[in-house]
């Protein structure tokens, strides 16, 4: 008896437990099922699957309230910006207005942390800024190399007298920003610049002169890359930034380059006569300009890698906008096959860049995204960028040809791409050097 008691203890307890554990398992499935249905509601559609590849709302390296920030940036650039740019294009820049609504928009210093006196978005942010100011075709505004290339080196080098000084004010639009490395002799290999800065006494004396400078006519402040030390051992180890200002003795800005694109956006030479810089103009210690230059190259690889592929989508929309309503033959020649399949490949190829694209996004967002791979970015999506605007250009047909179709315009904007922040045949270079180094 005592036996049997025992035995049938043991086995209430052992179902007690068993359908505890089966509650416990039944209610636990139950979460997952409901988070997995909450999850699929909600999950956001890639550029491939998405209506159209401007889409708000789209890729997973977005959330909520990066939709929300998108749809003010791209309101921005409809009303602020769509209605103005021929004019622009006329003067070769845009106006300064345009700059102090963007600051008051929150579009510039995007990235720039809040206690820096910056916006204190994250990278993403900034790239729904890169990414809108293709969609609306208006590439005038140089504000990405204001916020995301010329501020980070003032962040990253800059002391504490020279963020206070400058940065809250380039954030609101009111200091605008260049960065003048390129030089008549001297363009994707850096170590060929000539421009020199000389002690003289706790001062400096710069001499020399750039070319290409985006944002050079307007520029209030510019990063000047320079040459202090020929005897260096090596040229990468004898250059220096200095933070030069307009309006300081000796600082002449030359004509407004006349490009065959790009035209609402204002590139200038620059010269520098005698120009006398106090101590603390530099930038960052002495002698490590290259070394900076190498940190802050693959961050502006990469958003032209992101304009790039921002503009291949707008390029693709508008042409797939095109076809279906342009007809012939007694039908759009969107019924065309050849059309049909022209438009499957280059699709297939844009999306598989902005696949690349957001990947490299989330390698900077996490601070893991080396040169070798932004210059891969960079590479691949500028030749993308050419390609795509040349087949959608033919699928425009002789109106193609016409600046009044916002393909032409695009079209030649688009030049540019493979040739400036290093041009392709570098970056081919730099990929190399990290295939065959051992």
């Amino acid at each position: 008896f005592f036996q049997k008691s025992l035995f049938l203890l043991f086995l209430t307890c052992f179902c007690g437990i068993f359908l505890k554990m089966k509650a416990i398992y039944v209610s636990k499935q139950r979460s997952q099922m409901e988070n997995l249905e909450s999850h699929t509601s909600q999950t956001r559609l890639e550029t491939s699957s998405a209506k159209t590849m401007m889409d708000i709302g789209t890729r997973r390296i977005f959330n909520e309230d990066h939709d929300i920030f998108r749809q003010s940036v791209r309101r921005f650039f409809q009303e602020e910006v769509v209605p103005h740019h021929k004019e622009w294009e006329k003067a070769g820049q845009v106006s300064r207005e345009l700059w102090e609504k963007a600051g008051e928009q929150g579009l510039l210093g995007v990235m720039i942390p809040e206690e820096h006196g910056g916006i204190g978005g994250d990278v993403f942010s900034a790239a729904i800024t890169w990414e809108e100011q293709m969609y609306c075709n208006c590439t005038g505004p140089g504000f990405a190399l204001h916020s995301d290339i010329v501020m980070p080196y003032i962040i990253n080098y800059g002391s504490k007298e020279q963020i206070e000084r400058f940065i809250p004010n380039m954030t609101a639009g009111k200091c605008i920003g260049a960065i003048a490395m390129t030089e008549p002799g001297a363009g994707s290999d850096l170590q060929g610049v000539r421009t020199y800065a000389k002690k003289d006494g706790s001062d400096w004396i710069l001499n020399g002169n750039k070319v290409f400078i985006t944002n050079g006519w307007m520029a209030d402040l510019v990063v000047v890359v320079t040459v202090t030390n020929r005897e260096a051992k090596t040229a990468a180890h004898g250059i220096s930034l200095f933070l030069v200002e307009d309006g300081m003795k000796g600082f002449q800005k030359g004509r407004k380059l006349d490009k065959i694109g790009l035209k609402a956006q204002d590139t200038a030479e620059l010269f520098f006569e005698d120009v006398r810089l106090p101590a603390t103009a530099l930038l960052g210690e002495l002698n490590k300009g290259f070394y900076y230059l190498m940190n802050e190259l693959p961050q502006e690889r990469l958003l032209i890698a992101d304009m790039a592929i921002a503009s291949c989508e707008f390029m693709f929309e508008e042409t797939r906008n095109y076809v279906l309503q342009r007809k012939a033959f007694g039908k759009t020649i969107a019924h065309l096959q050849t059309v049909q399949h022209k438009l499957a490949e280059l699709k297939t190829e844009i999306c598989v860049g902005r696949s690349f694209v957001d990947n490299c996004l989330l390698l900077l967002a996490e601070k893991r995204l080396d040169p070798s791979t932004a210059s891969m970015a960079k590479f691949w999506a500028s030749e993308l960028q050419n390609k795509v605007a040349t087949q959608c250009l033919q699928l425009h047909g002789g109106w193609g040809y016409m600046l009044e179709y916002p393909i032409a315009k695009a079209f030649v904007d688009s030049r540019v791409q493979p040739i400036y922040g290093g041009t392709n045949e570098i970056m081919k270079e730099l990929i190399a050097r990290s295939i065959v180094s051992q």
